[in-house]
Parts: structure tokens; sequence; C-alpha cells
């Protein structure tokens, strides 16, 4: 079983940045890949980035590359999306989620334990 909580949440300006951070409980931590999901009001749950349990191995969608970075402390049992550039479109609630398929993956369905989620929300 692995406990995921997610925090670094906030209200941003366009062009700001924001740090996210993921806690996981559980041994095994670093045996996880590890991926962020976004969902803003009234869409459905999309991928933003994803991590092998190594970190040896970063994904990101298009519509964040470049701008976003996630990186892993295994040591700490702890995830990090890094945020730069933010535009109003990236607000959403931003989940963290860890599965047994350790090279990571853009499907949700790869994924067996989530966090509850954190806000961003970025300003024009």
């Amino acid at each position: 079983q692995v406990q995921l909580v997610e925090s670094g949440g906030g209200l941003v300006q366009a062009g700001g940045s924001l740090r996210l951070s993921c806690a996981a409980s559980g041994r095994t931590f670093g045996s996880y890949a590890m991926g962020w999901f976004r969902q803003a009001p009234g869409k459905e749950r999309e991928f933003v980035a994803a991590i092998s349990w190594s970190g040896g191995s970063t994904y990101y969608a298009d519509s964040v590359k470049g701008r976003f970075t996630m990186s892993r402390d295994n040591a700490k049992n702890t995830v990090y999306l890094r945020m730069n550039l933010l535009k109003p479109e990236d607000t959403a609630v931003y989940y963290c989620a860890a599965g047994q398929y350790g090279l990571g993956s853009r499907s949700s369905l790869e994924y067996d334990y989530w966090g509850q989620g954190t806000q961003v929300t970025v300003s024009s």
C-alpha cells in the first residue's frame, strides 16, 4: 500500500512558477513509477508527466514540454513537479500517482495509487 500526499499548489500569475511535491509512504516507493495528472473543471483527467522508478526516464505531455520538469528523490520518498512559465490553461487540480509498472506511463490505467490532489490556479 502506498499513500500519496501532494502539496505546493496555489494561486500564481501567468508567467510565474510553482513547485509541487508528492510525499509517499511505503518502503517500496523506489520501485514505483510516478506520474502527475491534472483535471480542470468540466474536463477529463489528463496526463502531465511521468518518471521511471530510477528517475532515468521522464515523459511529458506536449502541452507542458519545455516548461515543466519532473524529478524524484527516492531517499526522501518524494517526487516533484517544477512548473515554469505557467499559463491560465494550466489551472487544474494536480494529482500524483504511483504505479507498479516501473518504467512510467502516460495512461492513468497504469497507476495503482492516487493522492487527493492540490489546486493550481493561474491568473491572467
